[in-house]
């Protein structure tokens, strides 16, 4: 075949020297010659004349090439065919195939070419363009290929519009949880002074935020009821929402109530009460109806606690569990172990005792349906102390799972919680934590003495507060999970009216940890994380110079100082309060405007009579330790705070800060009681920075500038732990 190839290309010119054929590199003819032998070479590739596809030229050139070329086809053909028969077997007959496959895809390639490229030109001559005219299936194709991506193009452009419509544009629908819950309540006109009403929190609708229970006293317009009490003052327990401050339930009682306690769970109980006589006989002494027994699990259950009445209600809805008359109640309810068996958290209460000859009782009650378990536990307490203030009761659990019960009147003193079971019931206690004794604990007892004493010196008993952070921290709360948390911590203890002794009491022996010597402590310590060695901190008020109150943060560890401001007296003896953040605590407290001392004195002097002429204004500080040099005002009032508790809201990691206040009215009436309840987000978002002196604390870091202060506040998130 390339025998046959090569005699195609013959033409008159230049012969090679050895090859005696042509070479068109070499042929040195005139232009138009050379035209004509690059159309001859591109015979054979393209496999058609020039008068197919090359252009326009004279007739008598296409004719001479025309006859030479047949002429040399004849020859080729002759000299294939000899080329052929030399090829030995089957290996000529593979590529005879080969030529043959070879030939077919050329033939088929030039049809193609000649269909789509080849033609005539615009001009009507033969040439290799494409035509002029455009084909009518491409324009087909085109239109549909333009349709299919309009139609994928369109939907996918529109939905990227309605995206960026409802992300930017369309404002989003919150529901009540992402509102901030701020409300303000009027009780009414109070009547009976200025003392601290009883107040409660307690998811009791189940919307996962904590709701407000109150005790309120008013004048009664009921004349029946009036007669019936025996004065004109009506007493009750009002449940507001913590959304909006709506009453969800408000129940009356005789007593004014002395304390409100939320938490005892009954959903733990195995299996329904029986119904009609099945019932009397399985619970002889209880006092609750059964319509109450069978109401007992739609909701969570309060105790209202009068001076000599104890009823359990249900949360929910107010409707009365089971109510009970011990004597005259002098202290809270404390949550216990189950006791019986019934899967349900028992109870402990402090009494003054019928022989007018002890000093205190304790007594033990069903949790399931308030029944007394055995008789009063009565204890003289003379011995330590003849007059002071009733410390708890509080339940304790040591590091060896053996419990005991904490109390005193001006000391404190431990009695285990066996010894009280036997000494109430006769019988031998049937829990392993009853009957376990910490050794650690029973050496500090004495001679003769079932009790153990736990205090040293000779100054009264204050405050006994469990060391722990957070809002677990609720000493009004019967929840399993804050009991267990402060029963297992160590122990605050302040002494002293005049002069106070800040101490730490290990719970593992009841020795003390550290002391601190202070001026008198006002209110309850309030623990949190103010560094981070993981042991919690106090925040504690104190006296400070004529008219002052000093606000000082105490490392729980050591005792040693870690920040402290004094600040004009704002007139109240109210609690601090911490609030956990990510990893530190933030601490709210009521005081006036702080003292800055002149740069030229060393000690804080006020003129005579310079604050006297100052409206006594209270406002809410927070105290972070990523920031110690500044302070945030959150609110300001001249009302009277009463009591104060903090509400933890878990879909939106923020709380809240409800306050009972006392706003005076006009004339010489009574005060009204205003609760309030205030997002503290919401009030960080609108707070006010006040900026401290360098020496509140030590290592203070560079001024921090107002942006930065905003942004690190405003991004605070509060948690329950």
């Amino acid at each position: 075949m390339a025998a046959a190839l090569s005699r195609a290309l013959k033409l008159p010119g230049k012969k090679g020297s050895e090859l005696g054929e042509y070479d068109p590199l070499t042929q040195a003819d005139s232009e138009d010659e050379s035209e004509e032998d690059d159309l001859v070479l591109n015979y054979p590739r393209n496999g058609l004349g020039r008068g197919n596809c090359m252009g326009t030229g004279t007739s008598e050139l296409r004719g001479s090439r025309k006859g030479r070329l047949v002429g040399d086809e004849e020859e080729a053909e002759e000299d294939d065919d000899e080329w052929r028969e030399r090829l030995p077997g089957k290996k000529r007959q593979e590529r005879e195939e080969k030529g043959m496959q070879y030939w077919s895809q050329r033939e088929t390639n030039r049809d193609e070419g000649v269909e789509d490229g080849g033609g005539l030109g615009a001009s009507g001559g033969p040439g290799l363009g494409v035509s002029a005219s455009a084909d009518p299936d491409g324009k087909k194709a085109k239109v549909r290929g333009a349709i299919r991506a309009a139609f994928f193009l369109v939907p996918l452009v529109c939905a990227m519009l309605v995206v960026l419509l409802c992300a930017f544009l369309v404002p989003c629908q919150h529901g009540e949880l992402d509102k901030r819950p701020q409300w303000e309540k009027e009780l009414g006109d109070h009547v009976g002074g200025v003392t601290p009403p009883p107040l409660a929190l307690w998811d009791v609708d189940n919307d996962s935020v904590e709701d407000v229970l109150i005790g309120v006293t008013q004048k009664s317009n009921n004349t029946h009821l009036s007669r019936s009490v025996g004065n004109n003052k009506e007493y009750s327990v009002v449940a507001l929402s913590a959304f909006s401050g709506e009453v969800l339930w408000r129940r009356v009682l005789r007593d004014p109530v002395e304390s409100i306690q939320c938490g005892l769970q009954y959903e733990a109980h195995p299996s329904p009460l029986p119904a009609g006589g099945a019932a009397l006989r399985a619970l002889p002494n209880s006092a609750i109806p059964l319509s109450a027994q069978r109401d007992r699990a739609s909701g969570p259950v309060c105790l209202l606690i009068e001076s000599a009445h104890l009823t359990a209600v249900n949360g929910t809805t107010g409707k009365k569990l089971w109510s009970v008359a011990p004597g005259e109640i002098q202290s809270q309810a404390v949550s216990l172990p189950d006791l019986q068996g019934d899967s349900v958290p028992d109870l402990l209460i402090a009494t003054l005792p019928a022989d007018q000859v002890s000093d205190l009782s304790l007594l033990l009650l069903s949790g399931l349906t308030g029944a007394l378990l055995g008789d009063p536990v009565t204890f003289n307490l003379t011995t330590f102390n003849v007059s002071g203030k009733l410390i708890g009761p509080l339940f304790h659990e040591t590091q060896l799972g053996a419990y005991y019960i904490l109390f005193g009147l001006g000391t404190v003193e431990a009695v285990s919680l066996g010894d009280i079971y036997t000494r109430a019931t006769g019988k031998t206690p049937i829990s392993p934590g009853l009957r376990l004794k910490d050794p650690g604990w029973e050496k500090l007892r004495k001679t003769n003495s079932s009790l153990i004493h736990i205090s040293s010196g000779t100054e009264q008993v204050e405050f006994l507060v469990p060391l722990v952070a957070g809002l677990c921290n609720n000493h009004n709360s019967l929840d399993s999970i804050s009991n267990l948390n402060s029963s297992r911590s160590d122990w605050v203890l302040v002494c002293g009216k005049l002069s106070s002794k800040l101490s730490v009491l290990r719970e593992k022996d009841a020795h003390t940890e550290w002391t601190l010597t202070s001026s008198a402590i006002h209110s309850r310590p309030a623990p949190g994380q103010f560094n981070d060695d993981g042991i919690p901190d106090l925040l504690i008020q104190k006296s400070g110079a004529p008219r002052m109150r000093k606000v000082q943060v105490v490392d729980g560890a050591s005792g040693r100082s870690l920040w402290e401001t004094e600040f004009i007296c704002p007139r109240l003896d109210l609690e601090g309060t911490s609030i956990m953040t990510s990893g530190q605590s933030a601490f709210l407290f009521w005081a006036g405007d702080p003292v800055r001392p002149p740069k030229n004195l060393t000690k804080t002097t006020v003129a005579p009579g310079g604050v006297q002429t100052m409206p006594v204004i209270r406002k809410l500080y927070m105290l972070h330790p990523a920031y110690p040099t500044i302070l945030l005002e959150l609110a300001s009032t001249t009302d009277t705070i009463l009591t104060a508790a903090v509400s933890y809201q878990e879909p939106q990691k923020d709380a809240s800060y409800i306050t009972v206040s006392s706003r005076p009215t006009s004339g010489l009436g009574p005060g009204s009681r205003v609760v309030k309840s205030t997002s503290l987000r919401a009030a960080i978002t609108a707070g006010q920075i006040v900026r401290l002196g360098e020496s509140s604390t030590a290592g203070v870091p560079v001024r921090p500038g107002v942006f930065e202060i905003n942004k690190f506040f405003r991004r605070l998130t509060f948690k329950n732990h």
